[in-house]
């Protein structure tokens, strides 16, 4: 119960800052101090309640009950659609409002039951083995940028008084993999790398979207721990970007700063680095040590002050201690979670995530009076890889068999056959070849076949939560796992006609399926209404427009090792190495042209910005979205450069016939580089300005069958030191 406000923390009307200090103010010491953790006693004294900071929403409340489960952030990406996303994350807030005041209503305050929530990861999908990478937005730093921002938006609502919601960007920084090495491992990165590649997104939260938390890794930057790390939380974060918020550790990260990473004599030493770096609150035990540390002198009860002041600027800013009839967003009610429109909302984002990797001969869209269709493999009928990681429970949970069985006709006989696992051979007792026969049989008996293979959750992950400890959550290589690729072949072997439906969060070696299956689609993990979304694109209610958020190497000797921070070699940006998909490919049931691209004009000072126009026309027999993307090449650069940076980026929908000019703005930010000290430039000279459904590499050209348009844009003046 809140009391009277008699007290100045207790005013509305007050500024949220003055509220925080006056509240730290009247706490004991002890009792600021077990505010630092993330789990945190009330202070009943003063109408305090206890708080647990912990919560997930990556693609959907998670953990806390029945909610409405969006497709996995990877395939969120795989949209290209911002606006899209957006509208996500007011669903996801919506509900995460809903559900934290009926718990509180009901006395629960426990974990999960939060409003500040550690979400969204928005690391770099750097190597297509990395477990966590289906958490992300992919390997571009513009899109994943772009995409964060939005969500971030979307999660902290835009009330000029009150957040909705705290979001999280997380893991900053420079972390992705390898999974079992992260609590030790040092990734050494240059300038260069650590500014063109490993920080744009943070930065763009930061300074667009105005997060108001940050997530320290649990990894060493340069040789020092994240989250302990003066550079990147005083320096970069906070002077720099000016960030006000407040910096959690990932979970029992401090620790490892004696335990892994050996920087530190003990765990109040730890404290000392961690508190003193600008590491606000601790996901674990390590701050537990505060009081040792306060006795010893290594730490101050100002250097406490600032961290509990952030901490409950970031509570008060939520509207805890407010009357509820002044929060906007306390008013949510209940019913609004995994209602209809929700659900929706999910199966929408499901469909427009779908990526179509090949087509042979039209094979796709499917008949739903066709004969007979065989769902073979171990995804087609797993609730469970539905979900992925850190998901919330959908109320209804349709599998792609599910999807298909309802899509098709009721003369069309449907038989499925699990065929294997997706790991190891048996299914039941010691059976070395699954139940591979009965595979072979319902798809002897059918017209056609859909084989639903790729990964789980269980398969690539975080550390910890997955089987294959070995590599701690990352993949050992790219190959699909199990006996998925013997009964691929042994199914193909039969002749019939089949699409290959892969779900799975990363990139897999399919160069078999690509030269012998007829269709492949990427459905990714999907979400609750995934076997529907499946379903609408094989039988053509919807044309599929995703494209992939990451490259899908033609061999994993195409990589570098895992341990290697450099981006040289790595994703579309800086690999030479022709593709088996690249990063941007999605094809469509529609054709679409690109004609009279044009800049608003061909030669422009150092400083300017210029326009770039397009028109699309939707040549096919169907409507159907396009996502245009425009990219940019700088040709007379004075150091090492990206191959090409997408810059731009414009999902449409185009009835069939219809056309539409697409107009994009390029800054000098851009147009600019980042040189080998770190130095935002941007220099004269000349830029290819490529738009189109695709990249304007080589393997794009080939796999679509045309070229996006290009054209040439100068820049003249001098040199111009930017603003990072």
């Amino acid at each position: 119960m809140i009391p009277s406000p008699t007290l100045p923390f207790q005013n509305p009307e007050l500024d949220v800052r003055d509220r925080a200090k006056d509240l730290v103010s009247r706490l004991t010491i002890e009792e600021k101090t077990k505010q630092l953790l993330h789990e945190v006693p009330g202070v009943p004294r003063l109408g305090i309640p206890s708080y647990n900071w912990w919560n997930e929403c990556l693609h959907g409340v998670a953990r806390a009950g029945v909610a409405t489960v969006f497709p996995q952030a990877i395939g969120l990406a795989a949209m290209f659609d911002a606006k899209r996303l957006h509208r996500v994350a007011i669903v996801i807030s919506d509900e995460a409002r809903a559900k934290h005041h009926e718990y509180v209503r009901q006395g629960d305050r426990g974990a999960y039951k939060g409003l500040t929530f550690w979400t969204p990861n928005i690391n770099i999908f750097r190597d297509p083995r990395w477990g966590r990478g289906h958490e992300t937005y992919g390997e571009c730093p513009f899109l994943t940028s772009r995409l964060a921002v939005a969500f971030i938006k979307g999660l902290q609502g835009d009330d000029p008084r009150y957040l909705k919601l705290v979001a999280t960007a997380k893991h900053f920084a420079v972390h992705s993999g390898p999974e079992h090495l992260r609590h030790e491992f040092d990734a050494v990165v240059t300038p260069k790398d650590l500014r063109e590649t490993y920080l744009p997104a943070f930065h763009a939260c930061v300074t667009e979207a105005k997060v108001q938390s940050v997530m320290s890794a649990y990894n060493r930057v340069n040789g020092e721990a994240c989250c302990g790390s003066p550079t990147l939380l005083q320096k970069i974060l906070r002077d720099e970007w000016g960030f006000s918020g407040y910096v959690v550790s990932d979970c029992w990260a401090i620790r490892d700063f004696h335990e892994s990473h050996h920087l530190t004599a003990g765990p109040a030493e730890s404290v000392q680095l961690a508190l003193r770096s600008g590491c606000d609150l601790n996901c674990g035990c390590t701050f537990e040590h505060v009081p040792n540390a306060l006795a010893r002198g290594l730490i101050t009860e100002t250097d406490l002050d600032g961290a509990v002041e952030r901490l409950f600027a970031a509570r008060i800013r939520l509207g805890m201690f407010d009357p509820p009839d002044q929060v906007p967003y306390a008013a949510i009610p209940y019913e609004v979670n995994d209602c209809d429109a929700h659900r929706a909302l999910a199966l929408d984002s499901a469909r427009a995530s779908i990526v179509l990797l090949k087509n042979a001969d039209n094979l796709l869209p499917l008949s739903p009076d066709i004969d007979s269709i065989a769902v073979i493999g171990p995804n087609a009928y797993d609730h469970k890889v539905l979900v992925a990681n850190y998901f919330g429970i959908p109320s209804r949970a349709v599998t792609p068999l599910e999807g298909i069985r309802a899509a098709v006709s009721p003369k069309t006989r449907v038989l499925y056959a699990q065929g294997c696992n997706h790991a190891g051979t048996a299914i039941e007792g010691h059976n070395p070849d699954g139940h591979l026969a009965e595979a072979r049989s319902v798809a002897e008996r059918s017209s056609v076949v859909v084989l639903c293979l790729g990964l789980n959750a269980e398969i690539e992950g975080e550390q910890g939560d997955v089987g294959n400890e070995d590599v701690g959550g990352d993949k050992a290589d790219l190959a699909l796992t199990g006996l998925q690729q013997r009964m691929l072949e042994e199914i193909v072997e039969l002749g019939k006609p089949t699409v290959l439906v892969l779900l799975a969060g990363s990139p897999l070696s399919i160069t078999w399926a690509v030269e012998h299956v007829g269709a492949i689609i990427d459905a990714w993990y999907p979400g609750g209404e995934g076997g529907i979304a499946i379903a609408d694109v094989l039988f053509g209610r919807v044309s599929p427009a995703g494209r992939l958020p990451v490259t899908f190497p033609a061999s994993i000797d195409h990589v570098p090792p895992m341990v290697e921070y450099s981006m040289e070699g790595r994703t579309y940006r800086y690999a030479r190495n022709e593709p088996l998909f690249p990063f941007g490919f999605g094809l469509s049931y529609a054709t679409f042209e690109y004609s009279e691209l044009a800049l608003s004009a061909p030669r422009i000072a150092a400083g300017d910005s210029v326009e770039v126009s397009a028109t699309i026309t939707n040549t096919g027999g169907c409507a159907s979205d396009e996502v245009v993307q425009l990219y940019v090449t700088d040709l007379d650069s004075s150091c090492r450069v990206p191959l090409r940076e997408l810059r731009g980026f414009c999902r449409i929908h185009l009835p069939a016939g219809e056309s539409r000019q697409v107009t994009f703005t390029l800054t000098p930010k851009d147009l600019s580089l980042i040189d080998e000290t770190g130095a935002r430039l941007l220099e004269p000279g000349r830029f290819l300005i490529t738009v189109g459904g695709s990249q304007p590499d080589a393997r794009s050209v080939a796999l679509m069958g045309r070229s996006p348009l290009a054209t040439e844009l100068e820049v003249t003046g001098k040199v111009l030191a930017l603003p990072y």
